[in-house]
């Protein structure tokens, strides 16, 4: 075991660090250095650690039949999962009625491959597992920068300006990266989602990511599921990670696509069917002949906008399309050792379900059927075939114009997405058309970039007056600032690529309306500016005043003469541990603070709560910590909690972010948590229904907890938020009578009956709620709630975190090194 060296600079300036000061200088000179030479030779690809376990897995899979019997029949994502347990027997027949009730009750506890990590989340993350005391990360890790760079006026003056502006952030990933063995992907090397399909995924592969739409990595094949960073620093320091099974959802493809449907119509229709409650607790397993009529990218759409549906994860099987899309990336052995396993008996298949898995739930699209749709606006389930959207627009009174079109992102920026895009404009082009709305477009790696440089796509897009954006998030995540003279809370509409769209998320206007569609769909629709137009039946009057009407696009899967390595300066660092590297952190920074230990559970139920807000309606976490300008203090507890809750609207009053205080007086509701907090009195929140949805946003649950929150009561909870609350200390419980959601006000007492018992005895028991009313009138009224607190979550709130038993775990493998060699000595 390596010792740490873990060091604090002692002023913001301790010393020039690493290349960044480079970049900044010579990045736009830089970003046309696209080549075509033989990426194997140019860069180092550490193809050994980015390689599943093949053999280490196909052998788990056989104890796994040993446990269950061979004549069990298991759902891909089952093998994959099953495969990951640290200890089958103990995981798959505890609880479970000997194995036969696994989905929905047993707690998994697994082993994942690899953990990817953003530059907005892997902050805090690094920042926990620093306190473990470890020298290295125990699997292979990766940094990608993305998340903290703005969209604006195009790519190089945006990346350079945020290069600029994130500096001290930059630094200290990427000084941390290299103390501990991370791979560091720099800003404008892409965007993490799109960065691991090209690098990392592989079929049977189960990473951890700390963001929501991880899993677009299953588009590959892989078990990819997004959590908050201490849930990947479990996996960072050789902790199991525990998981409630899920049930499994099955969707069966069958026909083909044609004309104007896309794999991101799949996503769409089905997102409109299950609503963002619809796969909580789920896996989305697809499966049937359509399958084999998709591309790998396209693969990775669908799946990632499985987190807009609550699902734990997405995958699909093996298939033909992956073998080419991992040789064009340079990993043809990998491909060949997946096309043997899938050649293998049944017993020994780990990458394609058993012939008669049976799903909890079945789903059957016809892709042949598929027409394009239109999710939104304020919400991704709200589905709208395009055939009835100009309908829908004038019975709603939504805006007939739009003002920008944004395509690209982590969810559509494949090659296949941006030449059938680039399709479109070369048609109206060629009719003399120019977009009516503003056009952006976002590449979603490097790669992508330069080859589309290489082939005169990005020309195509530029010669239209299209703006292309940083390798970056963008807009999708609020790091948009707009330049169409929208005022703040002027209702407009906006259509994207993108995959999520809450009000306020991507320009920080509630008003405006962002309708999700596929790329070529809203690359059409610019050119008429109109949000009634339907490319597939209405036409466009040229200059010429002759009418135009776009046929349906082309385009191609990936490029016929593979993929440009792009500029060679971006690519990661390796993943080799340097213990004499100084992690940099000011102690006068206002973007990073070191972490203290949350204080541990009461050894007694909590007598002194208080109601501090009850919110109403839908509660994100974008809603609990908004992104956008805030992105600046993720690595700052202290300094994020001040947007804590500010977008929740008051149940009682209609109010957003006004909270009142026990003598009536109002405040915003962090200043009132921080007041309650200093005077030593602790507080819940209660909510409605998906409490959390959206972002793997850990700060949504760490936020609370640093102000003195110590229970949430929702009616439900979105799966990534409740595991989160539970790392950081906050009880998460829900009504077992949802009518009693009515009892609470704001300021009411509350005190738990039952809690400390629950606690003690590993998750055994039930939690009751005593509310007493804030004006003294009423008496008592005691609420039953429900929780789903296991053993080990029940361990992370008595002492205080999980943060904090990693923290001891670490401290305690060091003491025992050092007694080893004291005694070898």
């Amino acid at each position: 075991m390596r010792s740490q060296i873990f060091r604090a600079c002692q002023t913001a300036n301790c010393r020039p660090h690493l290349r960044h000061s480079i970049r900044r200088s010579s990045l736009p000179c830089r970003r046309h250095l696209a080549t075509t030479h033989d990426a194997p030779s140019a860069r180092d690809i550490q193809l050994a650690s980015r390689t599943p376990p093949y053999q280490k897995l196909l052998s788990r899979l056989s104890e796994v039949r040993r446990v269950l019997g061979s004549s069990r029949q298991l759902t891909l994502a089952e093998k994959i999962l099953y495969a990951h347990l640290e200890n089958p027997e103990e995981s798959l027949l505890s609880n479970t009625n000997n194995g036969r009730e696994i989905r929905g009750r047993a707690n998994l506890k697994l082993k994942p491959d690899r953990v990817a990590m953003q530059d907005a989340s892997a902050q805090m993350a690094l920042l926990q597992f620093m306190s473990c005391g470890l020298g290295s990360t125990a699997v292979p890790a990766s940094i990608h920068c993305d998340h903290l760079i703005v969209g604006e006026k195009g790519a190089d003056t945006d990346l350079s300006q945020s290069i600029a502006g994130n500096k001290e952030v930059f630094d200290f990933l990427e000084s941390a990266a290299k103390k501990y063995g991370i791979e560091f992907w720099p800003p404008g090397a892409g965007i993490i989602h799109q960065t691991v399909l090209e690098n990392y995924s592989s079929p049977g592969l189960m990473m951890l990511g700390t963001d929501s739409h991880s899993p677009n990595a299953g588009g590959l094949g892989a078990i990819v599921i997004g959590v908050g960073g201490a849930d990947a620093v479990d996996a960072l320091v050789d902790a199991p990670w525990e998981l409630k099974a899920p049930k499994i959802l099955g969707v069966k493809l069958t026909g083909e696509l044609s004309g104007w449907a896309s794999p991101k119509d799949v996503i769409l229709k089905l997102a409109g069917q299950l609503t963002v409650r619809g796969g909580t607790g789920y896996i989305i397993e697809y499966f049937g002949p359509g399958v084999r009529t998709l591309s790998c990218t396209g693969m990775a759409t669908i799946c990632n906008m499985g987190a807009e549906v609550g699902a734990t994860t997405s995958l699909f099987p093996f298939s033909p399309a992956h073998v080419p899309y991992l040789k064009a990336t340079h990993r043809s052995e990998i491909a060949d050792a997946a096309s043997m396993i899938t050649m293998s008996p049944m017993q020994q298949n780990l990458l394609r379900p058993d012939p008669e898995a049976v799903y909890d739930k079945v789903i059957e699209i016809n892709l042949s059927e598929l027409e394009p749709h239109i999710n939104g606006p304020f919400t991704p389930d709200l589905s709208t075939p395009l055939s009835k959207f100009k309908s829908v627009v004038e019975e709603k009174g939504w805006p007939q114009t739009f003002g920008a079109g944004l395509i690209g992102s982590c969810t559509n920026s494949s090659y296949q997405d941006m030449t059938r895009s680039e399709e479109i404009v070369k048609q109206a082009s060629a009719a003399g058309l120019k977009p009516k709305a503003d056009f952006f477009i976002t590449p979603g790696s490097e790669q992508i970039r330069a080859t589309l440089e290489r082939d005169n796509t990005l020309q195509t897009f530029t010669s239209a007056g299209g703006t292309v954006l940083a390798n970056a998030c963008g807009p999708c995540i609020g790091q948009w600032t707009r330049t169409d003279g929208i005022k703040k809370g002027e209702t407009n509409a906006i259509l994207t690529s993108y995959n999520r769209n809450f009000p306020g998320r991507n320009d920080g206007n509630r008003a405006t309306m962002n309708f999700l569609a596929s790329p070529e769909l809203i690359t059409a629709m610019s050119y008429s500016g109109s949000t009634t137009f339907n490319p597939m039946t209405d036409s466009i009057p040229t200059p010429s005043g002759e009418a135009f009407k776009f046929a349906p696009p082309k385009g191609s899967n990936l490029p016929s003469t593979g993929f440009a390595a792009g500029n060679l300066n971006l690519m990661p660092t390796p993943g080799v541990p340097n213990p004499s590297v100084d992690v940099l952190v000011s102690p006068t920074s206002s973007r990073l603070a070191l972490l203290e230990p949350f204080p541990a559970f009461p050894s007694t139920e909590l007598t002194n709560l208080r109601v501090l807000y009850k919110v109403k309606g839908q509660c994100t976490t974008d809603t609990i910590s908004a992104a956008g300008p805030w992105l600046k203090y993720k690595g700052h507890l202290p300094n994020i909690s001040e947007n804590t809750l500010i977008g929740a609207v008051n149940a009682t009053t209609d109010e957003v972010n006004v909270a009142y205080d026990i003598d009536g007086k109002t405040s915003s509701i962090p200043a009132l948590a921080k007041r309650w907090r200093d005077q030593g009195i602790e507080w819940l929140v209660v909510a409605e229904h998906n409490y959390g949805e959206g972002s793997a946003r850990e700060h949504a649950a760490l936020q609370p907890r640093y102000l003195g929150g110590r229970i949430i009561l929702a009616k439900s909870f979105a799966r990534i938020h409740e595991t989160n609350l539970k790392k950081q200390g906050i009880v998460p419980l829900t009504f077992a009578n949802e009518a009693d959601y009515d009892a609470f006000d704001a300021c009411d007492d509350v005190e738990t009956r039952g809690l400390w018992d629950v606690l003690k005895r590993g998750g055994q028991g039930e939690v009751e709620l005593v509310v007493r009313k804030r004006n003294g009138g009423g008496g008592e009224r005691v609420v039953k709630t429900r929780h789903t607190l296991s053993s080990d979550q029940c361990g992370f709130v008595i002492a205080g975190s999980a943060l904090n038993l990693l923290a001891r775990r670490g401290r305690e493998m060091k003491e025992e090194v050092t007694r080893g060699v004291e005694m070898s000595d």
